[in-house]
């Protein structure tokens, strides 16, 4: 299997308002792919990170293994959510990806 973590900072003219609003639907967009990607078998989305952290959205990912990753990346409803949810309202990505 293969972990697919990301961490996000949101753009700093974003509204504390329009941040929650973000946040919520990343999770919602990036949570509902289970079931329509091909092995996409776990998705959390954690926008409640606590004060001392930097980041505003985490994602973890689990995947049967890199193929499954590597269509992940170009699948049509991932895409969807990555342009138009989470790269318009993003200034920062930091990912890791691994075998476990």
């Amino acid at each position: 299997m293969v972990k697919h973590i990301i961490l996000w900072q949101l753009k700093d003219e974003l509204t504390d308002a329009q941040k929650a609003q973000v946040k919520k639907e990343i999770k919602e967009g990036l949570e509902g792919l289970v079931g329509k990607v091909p092995g996409l078998l776990e998705v959390h989305v954690n926008i409640n990170g606590l004060a001392s952290s930097n980041a505003d959205v985490m994602l973890d990912c689990t995947l049967t293994d890199e193929e499954s990753l590597k269509g992940y990346a170009v699948h049509p409803d991932h895409l969807a959510v990555a342009n138009g949810k989470v790269r318009p309202n993003t200034k920062l990505r930091v990912c890791m990806d691994y075998e476990v």
